[in-house]
């Protein structure tokens, strides 16, 4: 790290679009596993990919494991500090919603029937913990 500001130390980690994506796919659209993540519509590629999800991994925000029902298949999850990260998400989202008209899924997606942006927060925290932090 170059600096002790609190700011940088969040940039140095997701300084690209890719990290932030998969941190996307995970939390709303369930992808799990390698294949699923190159199908996003952004395109990342498999060196890119790897790359990321090998950073997230070892800073503790993704957690990497054997999925039980395909041993040669790993399966990625949220760890609870990806989790933490769901306010950020959401932020962005709604900043862009804001600001790049048209864009889908937005608004509607990101709050569903939550009145609120904490309601929806909650609403997402829960679906989300559930799916990643199961024992």
């Amino acid at each position: 790290m170059r600096s002790d500001c609190p700011l940088n130390f969040g940039l140095e980690l997701f300084g690209d679009r890719w990290s932030l994506l998969i941190i996307r796919d995970l939390m709303f659209f369930g992808k799990r596993y390698y294949n699923e993540f190159l199908s996003s519509a952004e395109g990342i590629s498999t060196n890119i990919l790897a790359d990321r999800l090998a950073m997230l991994e070892e800073t503790g925000i993704v957690r990497r494991t054997k999925d039980e029902t395909h041993r040669q298949k790993w399966l990625y999850s949220l760890t609870e500090k990806g989790i933490d990260l769901l306010p950020v998400i959401i932020d962005i989202g709604l900043w862009s919603d804001k600001y790049a008209k048209n864009l889908n899924p937005g608004r509607d997606f990101i709050f569903g029937k939550a009145k609120s942006r904490q309601a929806s927060i909650r609403k997402w925290r829960s679906r989300i913990s559930k799916e990643h932090l199961k024992k």
